[in-house]
């Protein structure tokens, strides 16, 4: 029968020493896989935390750029239309001081009576050829009267050589035309229930419409921006 030794203090001691040491060095372990695992943790959360900021710097800077470039462009833009508007009007302020201009010279016509008869003749006639009847009145200044009956013999002589029939034309003296006018005539027909205006006035408002295309080239040279000529 086999015998159970006691052990001896030292013996006990030296036991107890081996299993303070065993569980320290597990403490141990157990305490640094723990550390190993925190910072592994920590590294894996902060460089999610520093991408998740860094992504969020560089939405803030993408859109704060953004906004600057839209402002920018707005400005651009703003300071484009204002100067297309500054350009635009003091192009149409020259052309209304070219058109009041020639308004203010067109009395000076008048004052060549060779050279007005012939302007009378001519816009008579037009009136004539337009109208196509046998009898015409025609409207004009009273201090015109005797150049317009000189123009109206040239004009219905011309008339009878070119259309081949005569023409009747006198001149309206119940209604003339303001002596303030610049000149020029009205040729009357059908009774009075039509009219040309041919006076100087009504002929540079048409010049002022169906020329200003052509005035402003001249003037400005042509429009980059327009597509379509006539």
């Amino acid at each position: 029968m086999s015998q159970i030794h006691a052990l001896s203090d030292d013996q006990v001691a030296g036991e107890l020493k081996k299993m303070t040491a065993f569980i320290r060095q597990e403490a141990m372990e157990k305490a640094n896989e723990i550390r190993l695992k925190a910072d592994e943790e920590f590294a894996i959360e902060k460089s999610k935390l520093v991408r998740q900021e860094q992504a969020s710097i560089d939405s803030s800077y993408e859109k704060k750029f953004k906004q600057a470039s839209m402002s920018q462009q707005i400005t651009r833009s703003t300071v484009a239309n204002k100067s297309r508007l500054r350009i635009l009007s003091a192009r149409q302020e020259l052309l209304n001081r070219l058109f009041e201009d020639a308004e203010k010279k067109l009395g000076q016509v008048s004052k060549d009576k060779k050279k007005y008869q012939a302007v009378m003749k001519d816009l008579i006639l037009e009136g004539a050829y337009a109208l196509n009847e046998d009898k015409l009145q025609v409207k004009v200044r009273k201090a015109d009267n005797d150049l317009t009956k000189k123009a109206i013999d040239e004009a219905q002589t011309e008339y009878k050589n070119k259309m081949g029939k005569d023409v009747s034309i006198t001149i309206d003296e119940s209604d003339p035309l303001p002596e303030g006018s610049a000149g020029g005539c009205m040729i009357v027909g059908t009774g009075g229930r039509i009219d040309i205006n041919n006076t100087f006035q009504e002929r540079l408002k048409l010049l002022e419409s169906q020329a200003l295309p052509s005035i402003r080239v001249t003037l400005f040279g042509e429009n980059d921006n327009r597509k379509f000529h006539d």
